[in-house]
């Protein structure tokens, strides 16, 4: 776990330093968002605590002044602690054990948005935007030393609502905040536990350029 928290921290502080360095957007009328992801599972979730492992990454070009699509992918682990207790498996089976449950969601696909007031010499620009695409995420349990678990496969669909946040409009380097919800459709059942559907509310913030 602390490996992929160094990793992580070592891609933002680079692609940071690449950013800075640079005088002009990297894609010409478009944009790259890196973000640090916060989130909060919604509902009867089978790892309900809120968990800042997570990052977002998307791109996109304005095909018109106010309109840009592109792609994205993001990731984002949630854990919790679940006290002793007695699971009934079935077949006069039973288990006695503590838990630890991890739900590991990895989202992809294409991003739209739509900007309010996006000028070149504009500071802060408002956008409402939306991703749609495939979501994979894997459910498991740990005791003991053993890992239970099931993978699973699903539609994605995450409304949003943000703003980048250029101090300099001219280097068009600058900061992304947002406010998200997702839905994913992933069904899984482990050991007595079943999961229908995803539900997640969360926030990003990281740099755009």
């Amino acid at each position: 776990m602390k490996s992929s928290k160094y990793i992580r921290l070592t891609v933002f502080c680079g692609l940071l330093l690449a950013a800075l360095q640079g005088k002009a957007q990297i894609i010409p009328n478009g944009y790259i968002n890196v973000d640090w992801q916060m989130n909060v599972p919604l509902g009867d979730s089978f790892a309900s605590k809120a968990s800042g492992w997570g990052m977002n990454f998307e791109g996109g070009y304005y095909v018109t002044p106010t309109v840009a699509i592109g792609p994205f992918v993001s990731y984002q682990t949630n854990l919790e602690k679940i006290d002793r207790r007695t699971l009934d498996l079935g077949d006069g089976s039973a288990l006695t054990t503590n838990q630890k449950h991890a739900l590991f969601q990895l989202p992809f696909g294409i991003t739209g948005r739509y900007a309010c007031r996006r000028y070149l010499d504009s500071v802060v620009q408002p956008y409402v935007g939306l991703k749609l695409g495939a979501s994979y995420a894997e459910i498991s349990s740990y005791y003991y030393v053993i890992k239970q678990y099931e993978r699973s496969w699903g539609f994605f669909l995450s409304p949003e609502i943000g703003m980048s946040i250029f101090p300099r409009a001219a280097r068009r380097f600058g900061f992304h905040v947002a406010l998200y919800y997702s839905y994913a459709t992933n069904d899984a059942n482990v050991l007595t536990y079943s999961v229908n559907n995803l539900n997640n509310f969360g926030l990003r913030a990281g740099i755009s350029f």
